[in-house]
Order: structure tokens, then sequence, then C-alpha cells
């Protein structure tokens, strides 16, 4: 059977440093047998979409990669489904079907002990971040994700909607949630979110369209080489 690791897209922070450590200390309790590393580039801004490449490209073509944002917190029986049919799917895998936001009140409740289940929380409808499972060769089919996104925003909007034109089908969701921590917002706004949201806009247009996302997407240069 392949590998299974965890890669998390990190630059500390000082509000999200609480949420990295509750992420961590979960996959210690409950997959102590996972690799967990975190990943980061050289770039002057973090590109979030280019942790994740970097962090993939790192492991063989068929093992399994669990993508985890450092502040969102899976449920167990959810991962596990969707690392097992990662495997051999051809597809991405989401392993849930609800994203819960807990908020400064839901998280303070979350660290001291309640239940995630049980905890305040807003839903946020069509979500398609947070935890992905992957094998690099997977990722490699669809392009993985486009590094111009720099800085916050779009970058996984973008990428769902390459996946479901090129792979011919939505990443796959398994029944479960997945609780995203409070930490303080980041910026979103200013020329570099704005050429974000341009870029967007393309992948919008291209949508649907194999040959037009093909293009789109081979146009794609690293950002560590920009």
């Amino acid at each position: 059977m392949s590998a299974v690791s965890v890669i998390i897209p990190w630059r500390p922070a000082p509000s999200r440093v609480t949420a990295f450590d509750a992420l961590t200390s979960w996959y210690a309790r409950e997959f102590p047998e996972f690799t967990v590393q975190t990943v980061d580039t050289d770039d002057d801004v973090f590109v979030l979409a280019a942790c994740r490449n970097r962090g993939i490209a790192e492991a063989e073509p068929d093992d399994v990669v669990v993508i985890n944002d450092a502040d969102t917190i899976p449920e167990p029986a959810a991962l596990r489904e969707a690392i097992a049919a990662a495997r051999t799917s051809g597809l991405v895998h989401l392993p849930y079907t609800a994203y819960h936001w807990l908020g400064a009140n839901g998280t303070a409740d979350y660290l001291a002990g309640t239940d995630p289940r049980e905890c305040d929380f807003e839903l946020v409808l069509g979500a398609c971040s947070g935890v992905y499972v992957t094998t690099p060769r997977t990722w490699e089919r669809h392009g993985g994700q486009d590094e111009r996104f720099r800085g916050w925003g779009y970058e996984d909007a973008a990428w769902n909607l390459a996946h479901q034109t090129l792979l011919g089908s939505p990443p796959q969701r398994h029944e479960g949630r997945v609780y995203a921590l409070h930490h303080v917002a980041e910026t979103r706004a200013g020329a570099r979110f704005d050429a974000n949201a341009a870029l967007m806009e393309r992948y919008r247009s291209a949508a649907g369209d194999p040959e037009a996302m093909r293009s789109l997407v081979s146009e794609r240069v690293p950002a560590s080489a920009s």
C-alpha cells in the first residue's frame, strides 16, 4: 500500500499559531502513523498554491498526500474514506460535505475541549478548500494549482474549475465536516488581490471548455521563478 503524508502550507503569523498547534496535535492523536510536515516557498508573500504544489511534488507519484490548511481540522472517518478512494480514483477528494467556520467563540469552545460538532459555527456554502486528498499523479493530470495567485484569494475556486473541466468531474466529497479555526483575517484588497480577481475571471471564462482551460493552465509560471 502506498504511503500517506500530510503537508501543511505554513508561514508563521501570531494569530495563526494556536490553530496550527491544535491541528498538529489532532494529527498526532488521531493519525500518529502519518508523516506530517510544513511547506513554504521563498516568495516575498505567502503563495498557498505554490506551497501545495511543492509539497505534493516531493511525494512518489502514487502516494496519497493530504494537503491540510493550517487552520482546518477534518473528521477522522471522512478523512479515512477520502484517503482510501484517492489512491485509485484519479480525482482529488474533499473529506467533507459541510464546512464549519467556528469563529472566535466556537474556536474558544473547541480549544476548551468541546466536541467540535457542538461548537458555534457559520456554515460556509460552496467551500472547496481546507483539506484536499490526492496523489501527485492525479494532481499533475489537471495542472495542480496556479501559482500566479499570489497572497490571498481565488486559488481554490480557480483550481476547482480546472479540476471539473479537465478531469470531467468535480472533486469527490465524503460525508462529514471540517472545522476552520479562528485567526485574524488576511487583507483581500489592493493591486495583488485585483490581479488575482482578474485571473479568476479568466478561469470562469474557460470553465467547461477543456481546450481553453488547458491553454490557460499551460501559461502558468511557478511563483518561485517570477
